[in-house]
């Protein structure tokens, strides 16, 4: 379910099928970039569609580059020959990092009057060491802001002769690449030497073999040094691929390995230039079953059914490492990730908002300035595998092959920093037996904003059967009796709305009190089982079903803030192998993508009639006339309420009981629900 400010996502039983990646996010800005200073027109094809890319494409633009869109994922890019036709302009970067540290170095070294500026995060990511290097190559750039930070404003560069320059290597790998993909722009030899250790290694990988595809072929000292020989030019290759991103294929790599596979994912595979790629290596390390060729990768989960814990030197794959840091929650021990200093000073400092969110969770944390170690909360026996026969359909009465047993409630919300990754990463925790709700989706359009969609194309939610109906129609029962026939748990949405009717009569809080029921909806405890429920630790008899509960029911149950207080635990009803769950609104509002929806009915005065029996086998006064006039009133004000007002929703069927007894309404739920649901 979807809101302005977060996504639920509903829990997930398994991963399967094929999926085909996005365009790589650090080829498509490099690829870009190089087009734009080659000679001639470069058609770029499998370019990413994303927030990054857009500020990148903006930025070109806006000096004076040519951008053809060919097709969605097809640009045509006439390069400008290392001479941007516009040598004053303003550029906002948002917080592409791909795209403002190379852009700071090309503008730099390119002769023209500029001012880079971009987000809040992006003006406390450091850039001092790249600026040092350009200014000891004759750059003239000015911090607007602080010191060693973006905004930057750009003059015309006195350049110097200088032969050698020196960059840090410990910060950032994207210092070095802005610098090598800007000094063939000096047409002169300069060798860059890297102080201290290079991190992300794999990321100049990208950016040698880039420049090499466009004509530039830089040598290089190990990882010490790197020079640009005198006459280097880009020229465009005429057609230039852009792999699938690998650090999203680690997303759907652990989904796979949790949820069991096979998962196929399609863009990158052995032959891949990108260093993320070696996350399916940790992986295999966890006890996940790899499989790959040149241009794809499948996983399963681990024969045991059990992933393990590892100790890991992440320096190689810095951003897919943090798949692993959520991964760990799913593994037996403790998982150690090392050498990733520079999540310090990426879209947020993800060492502490990885720790912060997974103790959320109930994981054990410890962090350090370049490690994180992550303990699991308690783990649950898995691959519990109790089989039906469900009129010739096998129902599989499981939790993914791995799964944690989280702890805390996840609906309190994961925080995402306004970091694409957090959310990605994060959403591997809808295997967890709650589901779990991110907070702020949307940043995953800096890089992939389809990733929800995509996820849930290859996963298998806990599937639910929605039955709505009029009040005394019978749902209840037909939706009871199916659970069990199923094997599924059940859920009496009524029952909420009447135990919080009960509870609010207990603590003396008027029915018209919207906000104090509010918040007593949030802190009830209710239990089904069975036939029986439990409110607060107490067992409820037969008050709950009496009419002057059911009426206050319908009052509360007409209260925006109530709804929406109970809304989370509606949700959490949602638990493996499946939910039957009957209400007013369980289709249209709570359970949207129910597997199957039902609108279950009968006239009035059928309803009446069976309501009058039901009171009399329980030994209560009852009155027909007067129950159908309180059902007659009843229907008008849940059908005219303003907040999910009765109604057939779409895609529901409809089942019109009055003629038919329960069994055969259980026998048509059971027999709709066959034919709609896939087998497991």
């Amino acid at each position: 379910m979807t809101h302005t400010d977060f996504l639920d996502i509903p829990p997930l039983l398994a991963a399967h099928g094929t999926l085909t990646l996005p365009g790589s996010k650090s080829i498509s800005n490099r690829i870009l970039l190089l087009a734009a200073l080659a000679r001639g027109t470069t058609e770029i094809r499998d370019v990413l569609v994303s927030d990054d890319t857009e500020r990148m494409l903006e930025g070109l633009r806006s000096l004076g580059v040519s951008i053809e869109q060919v097709a969605p994922t097809t640009l045509r890019v006439t390069g400008c020959a290392g001479a941007f036709p516009v040598k004053q302009a303003s550029l906002f970067l948002g917080n592409a990092g791909t795209a403002f540290r190379p852009l700071t170095a090309a503008l730099a070294l390119s002769g023209g009057h500029y001012q880079l500026s971009g987000v809040a995060r992006m003006h406390e990511r450091p850039i001092a060491d790249l600026v040092d290097a350009l200014r000891a190559l004759g750059a003239n750039i000015d911090y607007t802001g602080n010191d060693g930070f973006p905004p930057l404003e750009i003059f015309p560069a006195t350049l110097t002769d200088a032969a050698t320059v020196a960059v840090r290597g410990d910060v950032s790998s994207q210092f070095l690449t802005a610098l090598l993909m800007a000094l063939p722009l000096l047409n002169r030899s300069v060798k860059v030497e890297v102080i201290g250790e290079l991190i992300s290694k794999p990321y100049i990988e990208i950016t040698l073999a880039m420049m090499a595809r466009f004509g530039v072929v830089v040598t290089r000292d190990a990882s010490r040094s790197f020079t640009v020989a005198a006459g280097s030019v880009y020229v465009s290759p005429g057609v230039a691929y852009v792999e699938g991103d690998a650090s999203s294929a680690s997303y759907f790599l652990a989904a796979g390995a949790i949820g069991g596979g096979p998962l196929r994912i399609e863009g990158v595979g052995s032959d891949s230039i990108q260093g993320d790629v070696k996350f399916a290596d940790a992986l295999q390390l966890m006890g996940a079953r790899i499989t790959q060729g040149a241009n794809w990768m499948e996983v399963q989960a681990p024969l045991s059914g059990k992933l393990t814990a590892i100790d890991l030197d992440c320096n190689h794959i810095p951003d897919a490492a943090m798949t692993l840091a959520v991964l760990a929650l799913f593994a037996e021990g403790t998982t150690t990730l090392r050498n990733i200093a520079s999540w310090r000073v990426k879209e947020t400092d993800r060492i502490h908002a990885m720790a912060t969110e997974l103790r959320k969770v109930g994981a054990t944390v410890e962090e350090g300035s370049d490690f994180i170690l992550v303990t699991p909360p308690r783990i649950k026996e898995r691959r519990v595998h109790a089989v039906q026969n469900v009129r010739d359909r096998r129902v599989r009465n499981s939790l993914p092959p791995c799964s944690p047993a989280l702890l805390t409630n996840p609906l309190s919300g994961i925080a995402t920093y306004d970091d694409h990754r957090m959310a990605m990463c994060f959403s591997l925790l809808a295997f967890a037996p709650q589901g779990i709700r991110i907070n702020e989706p949307n940043c995953v359009a800096k890089t992939f904003p389809d990733y929800f969609k995509a996820l849930a194309s290859v996963t298998t939610a806990v599937p639910v059967i929605a039955i709505d109906g009029p009040s005394a129609s019978g749902k209840g029962t037909v939706a009871q009796r199916v659970a069990a026939q199923l094997g599924y748990h059940y859920l009496d949405s009524g029952a909420l709305y009447r135990l919080l009717a009960l509870a609010a009569s207990r603590d003396k809080i008027l029915l018209t009190d919207e906000i104090a029921l509010s918040l007593l909806a949030e802190h009830i405890e209710i239990k089904f089982r069975s036939e029986h429920i439990w409110l607060d630790g107490e067992l409820v008899g037969d008050e709950l079903r009496g009419e002057a509960c059911a009426a206050a029911a319908s009052k509360v149950a007409s209260l925006p803030k109530v709804r929406a207080a109970l809304l989370a635990k509606q949700h959490a009803f949602r638990r493996a192998p499946g939910l039957v769950a009957d209400g007013r609104d369980m289709a249209s509002v709570v359970f949207p993508d129910a597997a199957l929806k039902i609108f279950l009915t009968a006239s009035a005065s059928a309803r009446a009639d069976r309501r009058y029996k039901q009171l009399k086998q329980k030994g209560m006064d009852a009155n027909i006339a007067a129950l159908l006039q309180d059902i007659e009133a009843r229907d008008t004000r849940d059908t005219q309420r303003s907040v999910a007002p009765l109604q057939q929703t779409a895609g529901a069927i409809l089942l019109e009981t009055t003629a038919l007894n329960i069994e055969q309404a259980v026998g048509f739920v059971t027999d709709a629900y066959t034919r709609v649901c896939p087998k497991n």
